[in-house]
């Protein structure tokens, strides 16, 4: 199965963020963009790509240690930016810090679990808001996402999520996102 470790924004977060986005869609060549779906938006701490099926137990096991050493923290949705040309995000703020810890430690466990992961890079915190299949000037976007800045919430566990891809072939079908299991920050008690 295809899997990632994330950190799931709490619905008030959300429909915040989508009024936002509702105003991206206004924006001259929106049209021209994959926007993801609400339901799936998250902020991936480590993605594990496919995963064999013995080796989730352990994954499990080792992600659950990684929530249980890492205290809750301060997150809100905030700014953005680009990948390129072709990918546009939201940003986050807040214990950023703790976040890249958390991401972290959910990489680790993935490796120590056995599987095979990318290689590692700095961890950057973002939520994917829209993809193109061609270069696009996403400036537009990226001016309105800057002077974003949403409530604060809190993080409280770390989840492991299952992404299905389209398969119907259907034109603008998008993944499906499910939590497979997620773990409380810090020590249970």
């Amino acid at each position: 199965m295809r899997l990632f470790a994330a950190v799931l924004p709490p619905r008030p977060a959300v429909e915040e963020l989508a009024l936002l986005v509702d105003e991206l869609r206004a924006l001259p060549g929106a049209d021209e963009l994959r926007w993801t779906g609400r339901p799936g938006w998250h902020y991936t701490l480590a993605f594990m790509g496919e995963v064999d099926d013995e080796l989730v137990p352990d994954l499990s096991d080792r992600l659950a240690r990684a929530a249980h050493r890492t205290g809750r923290f301060p997150l809100r949705v905030h700014g953005g930016g680009r990948f390129g040309r072709r990918a546009l995000w939201a940003g986050a703020a807040g214990g950023l810090d703790d976040m890249r810890l958390l991401a972290e430690r959910a990489d680790a466990a993935a490796r120590r679990a056995g599987v095979p992961m990318d290689e590692h890079r700095r961890y950057q915190a973002h939520l994917t808001l829209a993809r193109s299949r061609v270069d696009t000037d996403l400036r537009p976007f990226v001016a309105e996402l800057e002077r974003f800045k949403g409530s604060r919430w809190e993080v409280a566990e770390l989840a492991l999520v299952r992404s299905n891809l389209p398969t119907s072939g259907v034109a603008g079908e998008r993944p499906r996102y499910e939590t497979v299991e997620a773990w409380p920050l810090g020590h249970a008690g």
